[in-house]
């Protein structure tokens, strides 16, 4: 649509222009006509919303029709002396359908939106109501019959809340949301065993005290996914979110360097300030029983010397501020410099002390001595012996707390900061409810049910434990850069990994008249993807070498187009040379399939594939030669963009003449199972577990789901009154 509006009449209109404008106009309608089908089934199923959805879809089905129809262009001639309407004559009638184009989809978004939110909050209250039945139930069978009502009402929580956590944007609530459903996937077995040991000792005061911790998490839990869900806080309160030492270093040294820039954008009472709050949480590490003594005078002389950094970089900035001369300016980068090389050394200390601390503990504690020790002692009844054991699990678990309390202010980014808050809240939890199942074994020593029970939330303390091992590594991994954005295109490269010279090289931007410059050879690259995706959605093979590579190779070629609208995850030049790299190297495995696909097919059809084959590596040798060429200045970097996006367009038609021919050998010579198959009606699409070429991440997994199904379905209580 945008290419549409922004296109500039010339006197002079190609064959090729013509044909242009009117797969733009084709793909719009096409595009609309999908989306209404799918707004128009859900408003067949949500009866309340039924007519505000059916008008919005017929608004836009009405405005994608427009723009068909002022598109159809190619078999004109002279369009201007034609009385056909087209968007030559009638430019204002694109504008006005496209804004009504936007404004009904938008509604149908919004519509559709309300929709899933009073599912989840639905599916919600009736888990809720289900819940304060199982507190109530007196008896085993009624038990058993509330209880797989439940399981049924959380698998289909489950599956709500999974696809909500796969939609949200924000990373930090996503975050949240998978911390949340985590919780209600452990929860869902200990309200079982919990449960059921109540039952079965109802006068044991240590397993309502365990049953009741793990209805009152439950409840928790449901509480932050609806807030998240609805972006809500109960009383219309703000989330006050703690400040790690990470995120107060990255914010304050901001502050430093701007003064580069612009010497009165802040004051020198606001730097302190900030400087304060960053050395106050490092009495964090200091005040810890758990740090190292080592680590701890280090932290206070850089502490130290932080202030003392500061000092001298105020008096340069006020000096500055009054007299404006090159020693002075000298003297103020210098003092920048180092102020900023203190924060990153106190940085690297603070890390260092977090994560060795976090290594030696989950080293420690990987035989799970305590936890064997008080399943022994609880079997046998013997009181005293669980009572010193527990203790060990409190300091176990205070160890752990701490543990996750400094690892959040080193983790580095807030998706995992929350990981670090989830399981700080997880060891707190599940410490006393271990010790309360344990207590109850000891009074019961004969009950199989008091066992299983303090198996599960042993079992629960073993997983977080496992999971911290990975959290640590993960945190590692941002610490040396190694990761911490989000990478949606197949194969983003890495920054210094492919080129030895990256640093040397100052990262570009197109600008805006680049940017123009290069709009048509990027929509001409869109449209290809857009092609190359819909033959792979022909093969009934997903699998098949030949379709990964295609997609592999479309997914990035979007990437591509989306750096021409300066949008996407390829910031700089520098980013889409790699890509570009990386995309012929794909090309280059592809035509290595094609030759073992050539072995396969008859003699008459090998030829032409070989032939294909060769044409596909020359052109991916050129792309990867114009990618590694080095380019100097911004005009030989323009052309050297230029370059590479043309040549990938060129790839990707031929590419788009590929994947049918191959398709159609291998429904010749029986080869394997390329045979094509229908396009899936809309809910079967809605529900299928494979993934867009153009977003290969995964979908999230819905929590626990299969083994809860299997749970509820195969639940038997073979325990004996």
């Amino acid at each position: 649509i945008t290419t549409l509006i922004n296109h500039k009449d010339k006197p002079k209109r190609s064959d090729k222009t013509l044909q242009a404008i009117q797969r733009v106009g084709q793909a719009v309608n096409l595009a609309v006509g999908r989306f209404v089908t799918v707004g128009e089934a859900i408003a067949n199923e949500n009866h309340e919303l039924k007519e505000e959805m059916s008008v919005a879809c017929i608004e836009a089905r009405r405005a994608g029709e427009t723009i068909a129809q002022l598109t159809d262009v190619a078999s004109l001639d002279h369009p201007e002396s034609d009385s056909h309407i087209t968007i030559f004559t009638d430019k204002t009638g694109v504008v006005k359908a496209a804004r009504l184009l936007l404004s009904s989809v938008t509604k149908v978004l919004v519509l559709a939106d309300r929709i899933v939110i009073k599912q989840i909050i639905t599916s919600r209250n009736k888990v809720l109501a289900t819940m304060e039945q199982l507190e109530k139930v007196s008896s085993f069978q009624e038990f058993v019959q509330i209880f797989s009502q439940f399981g049924n009402e959380m698998v289909e929580f489950a599956h709500l809340t999974g696809d909500r956590q796969n939609d949200l944007k924000d990373e930090k609530k996503k975050a949240r949301m998978a911390a949340s459903r985590a919780v209600l996937e452990k929860c869902t077995m200990m309200l079982l065993t919990a449960s059921k040991t109540c039952l079965r000792h109802p006068d044991c005061e240590s397993a309502r005290i365990n049953k009741d911790g793990v209805f009152h998490r439950m409840r928790l839990a449901l509480e932050q996914v609806i807030e998240i869900v609805t972006d809500s806080r109960p009383n219309g309160e703000n989330e006050v979110a703690p400040i790690s030492i990470y995120s107060g270093i990255k914010e304050f040294k901001n502050k430093v360097e701007g003064l580069r820039e612009n010497l009165y954008f802040l004051s020198k009472e606001n730097l302190s300030t900030m400087l304060e709050v960053i050395l106050e949480h490092t009495e964090d590490f200091t005040d810890s029983a758990y740090t190292s003594h080592e680590h701890r005078e280090h932290i206070l002389e850089l502490s130290k010397q932080a202030k003392m950094e500061l000092e001298q970089l105020v008096s340069v900035w006020m000096q500055a501020q009054n007299q404006k001369t090159k020693d002075l300016m000298e003297d103020l980068e210098v003092a920048i410099l180092k102020t900023c090389q203190c924060m990153n050394e106190l940085k690297r200390e603070v890390h260092s002390a977090a994560t060795s601390l976090a290594a030696d503990l989950l080293k420690y504690h990987t035989d799970h001595m305590v936890l064997k020790a008080l399943k022994i002692t609880g079997v046998e009844g013997n009181l005293e012996a669980v009572a010193e054991y527990t203790c060990k699990l409190s300091e176990q678990k205070e160890q752990l707390v701490e543990m996750c309390r400094l690892l959040r202010h080193v983790s580095g980014t807030e998706p995992l900061e929350i990981t670090c808050i989830h399981a700080e809240d997880t060891f707190q939890v599940t410490g006393p409810q271990i010790i309360s199942a344990a207590e109850t074994l000891a009074l019961h020593p004969s009950s199989k049910i008091a066992k299983e029970n303090l198996e599960v939330f042993c079992e629960a303390w073993e997983s977080q434990l496992s999971d911290m091992s990975l959290l640590l590594r993960e945190i590692n991994d941002v610490f040396e850069g190694r990761r911490g954005e989000k990478r949606v295109y197949l194969s983003l490269p890495r920054p210094g990994k492919h080129n030895a010279n990256l640093k040397a090289l100052k990262p570009v931007k197109l600008d805006t008249e680049e940017q123009a410059k290069i709009a048509k050879l990027g929509l001409e690259l869109h449209l290809l993807t857009s092609d190359v995706d819909s033959e792979t959605e022909k093969w009934e093979d997903q699998e098949n070498e030949i379709v990964q590579h295609g997609q592999g190779m479309s997914s990035m070629a979007y990437s591509m187009y989306l750096f021409t609208r300066g949008e996407g995850l390829l910031k700089t030049t520098q980013d889409l040379f790699h890509q570009a790299e990386i995309f012929a190297t794909e090309g280059t495995k592809l035509a290595s399939a094609l030759h073992a696909l050539s072995d396969q097919v008859h003699d008459d059809d090998k030829p032409l594939l070989l032939l294909e084959a060769e044409k596909l590596i020359s052109m991916c040798k050129q792309l990867q030669i114009t990618a590694k060429a080095p380019a100097q200045g911004k005009s030989a970097t323009f052309t050297k963009v230029d370059a590479c996006i043309l040549k990938t367009r060129n790839v990707m038609t031929l590419l788009c003449q590929l994947l049918p021919l191959c398709c159609k050998l291998l429904r010749k010579n029986k080869v394997g199972n390329g045979c094509l198959k229908p396009a899936p009606p809309w809910k079967e699409d809605r529900i299928r577990t494979g993934t867009n070429a153009r977003t290969p991440e995964r979908r999230v997994d819905t929590f626990g789901i299969k083994s809860l199904e299997n749970h509820v379905t195969n639940m038997t209580f073979l325990e004996s009154k």
